[in-house]
Parts: structure tokens; C-alpha cells; sequence
């Protein structure tokens, strides 16, 4: 599956198909990270139920510490 992630175009794995996994892939589960999928941002809560599809625009942006 095909989709553009952060303005570059990826191929997924068939077993990524909700945001969930998708941060869980990019080891981002755990951090403070701001989702939009298709324009539309994804609360938390709805990271789990929130499908994937070939075509699907994800912007992903976690914040760096660091001083």
C-alpha cells in the first residue's frame, strides 16, 4: 500500500493499517506526536480506530528535545 507520509511518498506493509500502527512502526508510540490524516488531524483516542488506505495523505510531527 502506497501513501505520502510527511510530503514523501512510502510503501507500507499490509499489516500497517491504522495509525496505531503506523506510529507503533516508527517507534513514535509513545511520544508527544501530532497526527493529520487526509488534512484532518487524529486525536489520540482515535489513533486505534483510524484505518489507513492506499492514497492517504499523514503528516507526523513530534517534537525533539534538546538544548
Amino acid at each position: 500500500m502506497g501513501i505520502k507520509l510527511n510530503g514523501e511518498q512510502v510503501d507500507l506493509n499490509q499489516e500497517i493499517k491504522t495509525i496505531q500502527h503506523l506510529l507503533a512502526f516508527y517507534k513514535l508510540e509513545d511520544r508527544l506526536v501530532i497526527v493529520e490524516h487526509n488534512r484532518e488531524i487524529v486525536l489520540k483516542d482515535q489513533y486505534e480506530n483510524t484505518t489507513i488506505s492506499n492514497g492517504d495523505e499523514i503528516e507526523l510531527v513530534h517534537f525533539v528535545g534538546g538544548g
